[in-house]
């Protein structure tokens, strides 16, 4: 499978804290385990010409993680659509994070994709609430990580397709943590865990859901379906 991952690599260049916990950076750290499961990872940040996404690339791709936070700003409109357009063709998207507030992820849902946060090392625990689903594959009825940023509900997007997973926080918040969306031909999976000054994505956990959601999101090349004007095939 072609897979990219695509980090506005930001904090990892500014922050000590950020650049000690991904050396590689987050977008290092996650083409990592993803290299390990066999797949063919490339990975692409903001700063590169065309924030790395050009249109032979996303082409090519099956499934797009992104992973953004203090430069959605940044992000050309040109290459949003682009990303956009491949989704609606069958390229999956999966949406990590901060990532809530990617311009990607807005047009796609349609909302402001808002939230409650915090940062104060809040316990994170993940339940499981669809274990048949294939994201839900390895996880038990659920699984913690120790310091997180809380989000906190109302959570502003559509009803997902499918809830999988809900957070829970010790400071009492609830939050939809893991929900799938189709949009065209192509599927989308938001992950709430992965704040940058915490080692998430080292979690056994957290990479096993990620490794699952690529599976399910991967373009699965659907049929084209003919719009617009048509003729009659009854004769």
């Amino acid at each position: 499978m072609n897979i990219v991952v695509w980090n506005e690599n930001r904090h990892e260049k500014t922050n000590e804290t950020v650049a000690s916990i991904y050396p590689k950076g987050i977008h290092g750290a996650l083409a990592g385990f993803l290299s390990e499961a066999e797949h063919d990872v490339t990975t692409a940040t903001l700063d590169e010409p065309e924030h790395g996404l050009s249109e032979e690339l996303l082409n090519n791709t099956d499934v797009l993680l992104w992973w953004g936070h203090m430069a959605h700003d940044e992000v050309q409109d040109a290459i949003v659509e682009r990303v956009k357009q491949r989704v609606l063709e069958g390229m999956g998207l999966i949406v990590l994070h901060s990532g809530h507030f990617s311009k990607i992820f807005q047009s796609l849902m349609g909302t402001g994709c808002d939230l409650k946060w915090r940062e104060s090392d809040d316990t994170e625990r993940v339940w499981n609430v669809d274990p048949s689903h294939p994201i839900a594959k390895g996880i038990g009825e659920y699984f913690e990580i120790e310091k997180e940023e809380m989000y906190g509900e109302h959570f502003d997007i559509p009803a997902p397709d499918e809830l999988i997973f809900i957070s829970w926080f010790t400071g009492g918040e609830v939050f939809r943590s893991g929900a799938t969306f189709k949009r065209g031909r192509g599927k989308i999976f938001y992950f709430r865990p992965g704040h940058e000054t915490y080692p998430t994505y080292h979690q056994a956990e957290v990479q096993q859901v990620i490794k699952n959601a690529v599976e399910w999101a991967k373009d699965q090349d659907t049929p084209k379906h003919t719009y617009g004007n048509y003729q009659s095939i009854e004769k």
